[in-house]
Order: structure tokens, then C-alpha cells, then sequence
């Protein structure tokens, strides 16, 4: 079976069982792409079956994405910047979390950030988190990523999303330097001084305590 009749297998078939020999030659090939610094047409083609309707199949091509690591961090976010829907942004930053690569720092910093409209939105920010938290554990260097951390203080400071709060609040604890330790102690002694004011949370209040005990 030819490459192309592979990836025509995917897109037509609604069969997890029976797309995964196609998705593994997939997978194998696109390692002989980045080893002979190829251009990455299978990669990118991998990425285009994250369209795919089945949830089924979306989730064997984005654990098939995660098992090229490194190699697919580049085409990862050039589909990322190409891509204008919301569901499929999410699981692109899913899969670059999972990887942890530090090429996709900014990417994360600036999803966190960034201003939601609606609930897939604001689940990119809280996964855009936790790939921060996943990245600067893997690679500490608290000068360099000052940056990074001063977003995820932001963040668990932020009283609009408690769910982003909490996100946030795993990521620094996962960090564990004085200054995410820090933050957390303040924000719980503000919590604490403070009950039910605005953006006070007893969910968040809980996982931070629990955190900083651990």
C-alpha cells in the first residue's frame, strides 16, 4: 500500500482497529522524513487528519503525533499559526504540552494570556498552562524563563477562570522554585484573609493548600 493510499485509508475509514497499521507506516515514515532533513509531507499530512469526525481516530493520530516527539514540534505550531479552528488549536497544544518541548514556550506564554470568547478558549489557556508547568520542570532555568513563570502568577492570580487558576496553580507547584512557592503562599494568605471576596475560589484554595503541603 502506497503513502497516499494510507492516508486515504484514514480519512475514509471510521475503524480505530483498522487505521493503525496505516497510522504506524505514517508514523515510521515520517522518521526517515526528519532523518534525511526532508521536507515533512507525511508530518504535515498527519496533522491535517486531526479533521478527522471519529474522536476515536483523532486521538490514535494525536498520540501517533506525540510519539514523533521533537520532530513534529516545528510543523506542530506552523499548523498551529494556519490554523483558524478553535477544536483543533486545542489539540494542537495538547499534543505540543504532552511533548514539552521548550520551542513551544512562547506559543504557551502567549495562550495563557490571551483574551477568551468562549469555552474552547479558555480550554486552550488551561492546557497552555500545563504544558508551561511540563516544560519549565523539564528545563529549569529560572533567569531565562522568568517570562513564563511571571505569566503563571499572573494567571493563578486571575480571578475570571478557576479553572485556569487551578491549571496554573499544579504548573508552580510542579516548578517548585522560591518564587512559585512563593506566589502560592500568597495567594493562599490572600484567599485566606479574604474569603468570599471576588475570584475567591474554595476548589482553588483546597488544591493550593494541598500543594504546598506535598
Amino acid at each position: 500500500m502506497t503513502l497516499t493510499q494510507q492516508l486515504e485509508l484514514i480519512q475514509t475509514d471510521t475503524s480505530v482497529e483498522a487505521i493503525a497499521p496505516a497510522l504506524q507506516a505514517l508514523v515510521e515514515e515520517s522518521r526517515l522524513e526528519c532523518l534525511g532533513d526532508r521536507p515533512p509531507f507525511v508530518l504535515t499530512a498527519m496533522i491535517r487528519l486531526l479533521k478527522h469526525p471519529r474522536g476515536a481516530i483523532v486521538q490514535r493520530v494525536s498520540d501517533a503525533l506525540e510519539q514523533l516527539g521533537s520532530d513534529a514540534v516545528v510543523p506542530l505550531l506552523r499548523a498551529f499559526e494556519d490554523c483558524q479552528d478553535q477544536g483543533i488549536q486545542a489539540r494542537l497544544v495538547q499534543i505540543l504540552a504532552k511533548i514539552g518541548d521548550e520551542r513551544a514556550l512562547g506559543l504557551f506564554v502567549d495562550m495563557v494570556g490571551a483574551e477568551i470568547a468562549n469555552h474552547c478558549q479558555g480550554n486552550v489557556r488551561r492546557i497552555a498552562a500545563r504544558g508551561l508547568g511540563k516544560i519549565l520542570r523539564s528545563h529549569p532555568s529560572p533567569t531565562q524563563h522568568q517570562g513564563a513563570i511571571n505569566r503563571l502568577i499572573w494567571a493563578v492570580q486571575n480571578p475570571e477562570d478557576w479553572a485556569l487558576r487551578y491549571a496554573a496553580a499544579l504548573s508552580l507547584a510542579e516548578i517548585a522554585t522560591d518564587d512559585t512557592i512563593q506566589a502560592l503562599k500568597t495567594v493562599l494568605q490572600q484567599e485566606q484573609e479574604h474569603p468570599g471576596s471576588s475570584g475567591c475560589d474554595p476548589i482553588v484554595q483546597q488544591r493550593i493548600e494541598r500543594l504546598l503541603l506535598a
